[in-house]
């Protein structure tokens, strides 16, 4: 956010912190960490119902979307090489697995701190397919 864009309220805060946590529930949902193949479900629900009320939200919202949607893409990438290698592959892929949930779950943690504090979180090495 800019001098221009006046603070988000503590309504647009909460609502950014909820659709970061989103991923996390996301990925809970659908088999934990290593599967967060529904990462992106919840970012996406806040997104389509305050982006037009609420800019924070929006920004905030199409990040997390964005983030989830490259959790996705990581997880599929090490499930088909996985098969593809007949399963020898998971010795490479497990951790790797491992490595990306960790890592999420301490992304998506600092980025719900940064939005409760009304701060836009950018995260590192995401794909912005949502603009």
């Amino acid at each position: 956010m800019n001098e221009a864009t006046p603070a988000p309220s503590q309504d647009e805060r909460s609502w950014a912190l909820f659709a970061h946590l989103s991923v996390l529930a996301g990925g809970l949902v659908t088999y934990g960490w290593a599967a967060s193949f529904g990462s992106f479900l919840g970012p996406l629900i806040i997104w389509l119902v305050k982006r037009e009320t609420m800019p924070f939200v929006d920004d905030q919202a199409k990040e997390a979307l964005n983030f989830g949607i490259t959790l996705t893409i990581a997880c599929i990438v090490l499930l088909i090489l996985t098969i593809m290698s007949l399963g020898i592959g998971a010795i490479l892929t497990i951790p790797l697995f491992l490595a990306i949930g960790l890592g999420a779950l301490v992304l998506v943690i600092i980025a719900a701190v940064k939005a409760n504090q009304g701060v836009a979180y950018r995260y590192p090495l995401t794909l912005r397919l949502v603009k």
